[in-house]
């Protein structure tokens, strides 16, 4: 019995010691109190937005031709009306030229043939004269008023001739603007495509050649951002927004909602999207921006202060959250009615009360109800 006994004291410590080794440690969690703070209802853009000029053209040539005249170069400010680009045209020149001198030469013309119709005129009066007085035959009175209304027909046709050599005239100046382009508003020379002496090629539509002048005016901007279509409804012009770019960490400026896109964009291998351009509040605190930064904008629907809130991220499936037990050491499993609600952010209206803390490490293995955890002190 002894001996029985003996063993029977030597199993249970074994059994003890296997439990105590074996028995699952308590994982360690990462908790949020549940607090009061602010909570938005926002809509954030599906992609990157870029910042765009309010005013930007892409210029080419209508006809292409040799580049005879390069007045700017990449970087340079112009003027509206300023000559940035012209084409070898001397052949419309010499067009233009000959244009001139034949409304010279059919304005001469013009004025020998109504001369001429004025003395006709002058004759087959005094020939009307004669014949009344019997002088003449009425043959040659004829004759001379026919004679007269040739040559006033003659002056009119003139008059024509030179208005026809106007017209010509001014076709060689519209053919002349053909191959030179001029800067449509204020602004700077972003691109130019082509050196001096090289052959210039218009951009038709739907081929993709480059333009020769790209023109930018930088002192507008805006940004263009894509939407998600399910979001499209709740966005309205004139709704507040915050803007973030790349290229300055840690600023967010303010904004608005300028356009919204009448119609969905359908990009291949890509959501479908609605486009949006978001005007800054305060431009002068951007300073100089560049066009073509990548940008991200947040809407902002609707806001409350002092409500209380949970990370989103803590938020499962089916609105469940896991609530840390300090008597037991377990995870609860809490359903919660959630209010306003953004990326980082959820406003809870039912199921948690002030204090109570949650897990926000949800991705770590075993995290479940029931589970035992104990608190991460290191990733406060």
């Amino acid at each position: 019995m002894r001996r029985v006994a003996i063993i029977l004291a030597v199993i249970v410590v074994i059994g003890l010691g296997l439990f105590f080794f074996t028995r699952p440690k308590p994982i360690p969690v990462v908790l949020k109190e549940v607090a009061a703070g602010k909570v938005e209802a926002t809509l954030a853009n599906t992609r990157a937005g870029t910042v765009e000029a309010c005013q930007r053209t892409k210029l080419s040539t209508i006809i292409g031709g040799r580049i005879e005249y390069l007045g700017v170069k990449e970087g340079d400010k112009v003027k509206k009306g300023q000559l940035l680009l012209k084409l070898w045209n001397d052949d419309q020149q010499a067009n233009a030229a000959l244009a001139r001198a034949q409304i010279t030469l059919s304005a001469k013309r013009g004025e020998e043939a109504c001369i001429a119709a004025v003395n006709a005129e002058k004759e087959a009066k005094r020939q009307s004269e004669l014949r009344a007085k019997g002088f003449v035959s009425t043959s040659k009175e004829e004759a001379a008023r026919t004679e007269a209304e040739v040559r006033r027909a003659a002056c009119t046709t003139a008059k024509a001739d030179v208005a026809q050599a106007e017209a010509k005239f001014r076709a060689t100046r519209v053919e002349q603007g053909r191959v030179a382009l001029y800067a449509p508003f204020d602004g700077i020379v972003a691109k130019i495509v082509g050196e001096l002496g090289e052959y210039s090629t218009p951009s038709p539509p739907g081929v993709p050649t480059p333009p020769a002048i790209d023109l930018i005016d930088d002192s507008c901007l805006y940004v263009n951002a894509p939407m998600d279509e399910v979001d499209a409804p709740k966005i309205q012009v004139g709704q507040p927004v915050r803007i973030t770019l790349d290229a300055l960490p840690g600023k967010v400026l303010p904004g608005k909602v300028q356009r919204v896109a009448p119609y969905v964009s359908a990009v291949e291998k890509q959501a479908r999207t609605v486009d949006i351009e978001v005007d800054f509040d305060k431009p002068a605190e951007a300073g100089k921006l560049l066009v073509g930064y990548s940008a991200d904008v947040e809407i902002i629907l609707a806001g409350r202060d002092n409500v209380l809130r949970i990370p989103t991220a803590a938020i499962q499936e089916g609105g469940k959250v896991l609530v840390f037990n300090a008597d037991s050491g377990k995870l609860d499993e809490r359903t919660i009615k959630a209010g306003l609600a953004n990326w980082e952010y959820t406003e809870v209206l039912e199921g948690l009360s002030a204090g109570e803390r949650i897990v926000t490490s949800l991705d770590k293995e075993g995290v479940k109800a029931g589970a035992k955890v104990t608190p991460d002190e290191k990733a406060k």
